[in-house]
């Protein structure tokens, strides 16, 4: 690792620790909802209801969700398993996170880029919901960190990866079937 990238990783562990240690959040039961909201779901769920509803658009909402997110976890899994960063509970001798993570490595948070991928789509076709999208995709995200599974800057990577996945898959789609 270079000397940026350990000095990142020192900053990161000093935020991370910073939070844990002196702020002791103890909303256990509030984050674990809020980061379930991001598990996936409940993505599909709302795709779904707005089909059911016969909203407008709502079909290709759908379509253009699956191009993007089909795109967004193919980055993701490329990333997570080159970049291979530890979780914080392996790092940090003294620490143990609040939930046990689906897989081994941090680096990017995936539940966090889901979310962004989510927030660009409601922007997309619903713009009137996009401030509350994307609150909901910042607190999935920041409810990562407080579960002690990521770091800050996997959550900044995990919303990059996202809102670039939807910009990216969102053009591809309207490319293809637009």
């Amino acid at each position: 690792m270079n000397a940026f990238l350990q000095r990142v990783h020192q900053l990161d562990t000093l935020a991370f620790m910073w939070l844990h240690v002196t702020k002791q959040f103890p909303y256990r039961r509030t984050v674990r909802w809020i980061s379930r909201c991001g598990d996936g779901p409940l993505y599909i769920a709302i795709a779904l209801g707005l089909i059911a509803a016969d909203i407008p658009h709502s079909d290709t909402f759908l379509f253009m969700g699956l191009t993007c997110y089909t795109l967004d976890v193919g980055l993701y899994l490329v990333l997570k398993n080159a970049i291979k960063r530890d979780r914080p509970a392996v790092k940090i001798d003294v620490f143990e996170s609040w939930i046990t993570p689906s897989d081994q490595f941090s680096f990017p948070s995936g539940h966090t880029a889901a979310a962004f991928v989510f927030a660009y789509l409601v922007l997309l076709f619903f713009p009137a919901f996009a401030l509350a999208a994307y609150v909901m995709a910042c607190l999935i995200g920041s409810s990562r960190v407080l579960l002690g599974v990521h770091y800050p800057t996997d959550i900044l990577a995990g919303a990059a990866l996202g809102t670039g996945c939807a910009m990216l898959g969102s053009v591809a789609y309207a490319g293809l079937w637009g």
